[in-house]
């Protein structure tokens, strides 16, 4: 299991502002001033000694030696994430970017006797949890693209035998000189889970439990289980329904653990309705329904159809524009191929329905199974063996897929009438009805990362709107 994230790590004292550090690379670095700082590390801005520039576009992580999540972070660039290897990836998928900050070097320096540990990354921008508490909660459209933006980091870094594990608005950054882009940054909680192709086991382990961010984390993570694909995709589903809706269910009860874990279960359990009920009165959340209904039936060690992912969040697959951020009201037409206008309801609905219907026809017959990291077929073989001998695993995914099918009916009714949505009535509930977050006691997110930087909510521009073929009630 990676790090937990507790009282035992200290901040380091304070580099001298001028202080130069040498990478392994022998490259030199010139400690520029303190920008941020948490509960492990300080970050400062960094000026190569051979390109001074008065625009800093470097930062430097420092922590003690002995410290863990920035070791555990190093790690995960050095093995999975270097420079020329994000390019490839990048030019191999056809995408514009990916969102994850560019690591040029590492190295230990000392000070008043101490051993500190440095990474230098690409600055970046103001976190979205800043703009989040500033302008509550963000448009679907820009709740959707971000989902796409992470769906091809997470590909990435799965197929690279890690998962991210603490997904969260404090950890998604836009970038300093490209502020229309969205990079997930902190990889300190990154864990290697198919080391050399050989996918962990699940076994759960209650005095590992309830690892992670508490409004975010996994149920496998509840569970004391290690971290997995679905994981991350579970976490990220949560994101978007914050983001979309200002708060989640179990957000008066982070200081009781399994109850926050019993609300995550009964959301799950329930989907779609849970999530649809939970929506603001007159929104749709279908999208992030069917997402989860996806992320949450995937076997453990199954490998997710993120090219299926991301057609849920963007139905039409239009090209994704910069993120917009402002709070005005969001635009209802879109364009067809032919130039015609067309109600993005209609067009949006029709799209998701025949998706559902696609997908529920590939799980209900058994496609998509598991894909770990090959390392020959004999390695599969011997997987497949182990699993069909664990008895919890096999019932976890027996009852997975028969959820597929109890849900298969409902969807088709509900999308049958979206026009009903912002007055369905569910029996039986869990969840209360949505709360304004504006209201004085709604609750307040927390947590922010210790990799943000001083930026001021000026400095975020407002940008073109998003043409995603989809609907805003």
């Amino acid at each position: 299991m990676p790090p937990r994230r507790n009282g035992k790590y200290k901040l380091p004292d304070p580099l001298p502002e001028g202080k130069v550090l040498n990478d392994m690379e022998g490259k030199q670095w010139v400690l520029g001033k303190m920008i941020g700082a948490g509960g492990f590390g300080l970050i400062y801005l960094a000026f190569p000694t051979n390109k001074p520039d008065k625009d800093a576009r470097h930062v430097i992580k420092v922590e003690y030696q002995e410290n863990g999540p920035l070791f555990s972070e190093l790690k995960f660039y050095q093995r999975a994430a270097k420079k020329e290897c994000i390019k490839k990836w990048i030019e191999c998928k056809q995408l514009d970017y990916l969102g994850i900050p560019v690591f040029y070097g590492s190295g230990l320096t000392e000070f008043k006797g101490r051993s500190y540990r440095f990474m230098v990354m690409e600055r970046l921008g103001m976190d979205l949890q800043k703009i989040s508490d500033q302008n509550g909660t963000f448009r679907k459209s820009t709740v959707l693209q971000l989902g796409v933006r992470m769906l091809d980091v997470l590909e990435y870094i799965h197929e690279n035998e890690y998962v991210h594990g603490d997904i969260k608005a404090a950890n998604l950054l836009l970038g300093y000189k490209n502020p229309d882009r969205v990079y997930l940054a902190d990889y300190g909680l990154a864990y290697r889970y198919c080391p050399n192709g050989n996918h962990k086991q699940y076994q759960e382990n209650p005095r590992k439990g309830h690892n992670g961010t508490m409004e975010f984390t996994s149920l496998d993570a509840h569970k004391g289980v290690a971290l997995s694909r679905r994981s991350d995709l579970e976490i990220l589903g949560y994101c978007l329904l914050r983001w979309t809706c200002g708060k989640l269910p179990w957000e008066r009860s982070l200081q009781d653990p399994a109850a926050v874990q019993a609300a995550k279960t009964n959301l799950l359990d329930e989907l779609p309705e849970s999530v649809l009920k939970w929506a603001p009165s007159g929104s749709s959340c279908y999208e992030i329904a069917q997402y989860l209904v996806c992320a949450h039936n995937l076997a453990y060690d199954e490998k997710p159809d993120y090219q299926m992912l991301k057609k849920i969040l963007n139905p039409g697959g239009i090209p994704l524009g910069p993120l917009d951020f402002s709070t005005k009201g969001e635009c209802v037409n879109v364009r067809t191929p032919d130039h015609q206008k067309v109600h993005s309801q209609k067009a949006a609905t029709k799209q998701v329905s025949q998706m559902q219907t696609r997908f529920m026809e590939k799980s209900v017959h058994g496609e998509g199974s598991a894909e770990p990291s090959a390392t020959g077929r004999e390695v599969q073989k011997e997987e497949k063996r182990t699993r069909s001998c664990n008895k919890e695993a096999a019932q976890e995914s027996t009852r997975r897929r028969q959820k597929y099918c109890e849900l298969q009916e409902f969807l088709n009714e509900v999308k049958s009438s979206p026009q009903k949505e912002s007055f369905m009535q569910f029996p039986n509930s869990f969840y209360e009805p949505h709360q304004d977050p504006t209201h004085p006691d709604t609750f307040k997110s927390r947590c922010p990362s210790w990799y943000t930087c001083t930026s001021t909510a000026e400095n975020i521009p407002r940008f073109v709107h998003t043409h995603l073929l989809l609907f805003h009630g």
